[in-house]
């Protein structure tokens, strides 16, 4: 179990990253962040904002997906940062929260890449 008392889920989805363009509000207490996510996976998230991280802090999301689903992570870990800019892992997250993510994840996965002229 996580530090919230959350399952530690094993994803069962593809580890590609997608890229996408998503709000997001992080919290590593006391303090609150506000950014975007950059690309995504069932396992973790890149993103920059306004609240700078670093390697091995944990911290808390809630993204706005863009198909305006609400996802939260109640744990997650940074991997590396630079900047303004860094990678989590998520650690903890309900599993009817990850089951949506993982569907998200795989209509990306079906879809095809939409080519702008």
């Amino acid at each position: 179990m996580g530090v919230t008392g959350e399952a530690i889920i094993t994803p069962r989805c593809p580890d590609r990253r997608f890229p996408v363009h998503s709000a997001v509000t992080y919290n590593a207490e006391p303090f609150q962040g506000q950014g975007t996510i950059w690309n995504l996976s069932c396992t973790g998230w890149r993103l920059s904002g306004d609240l700078p991280m670093h390697a091995e802090e944990t911290l808390s999301l809630t993204v706005t997906l863009p198909n305006e689903q609400r996802i939260e992570i109640s744990e997650a870990v940074v991997r590396w940062s630079r900047g303004q800019e860094f990678a989590v892992e998520n650690l903890a997250i309900k599993p009817h929260t990850h089951a949506r993510l993982q569907h998200y994840v795989k209509q990306l996965v079906r879809e095809p890449a939409e080519i702008t002229p």
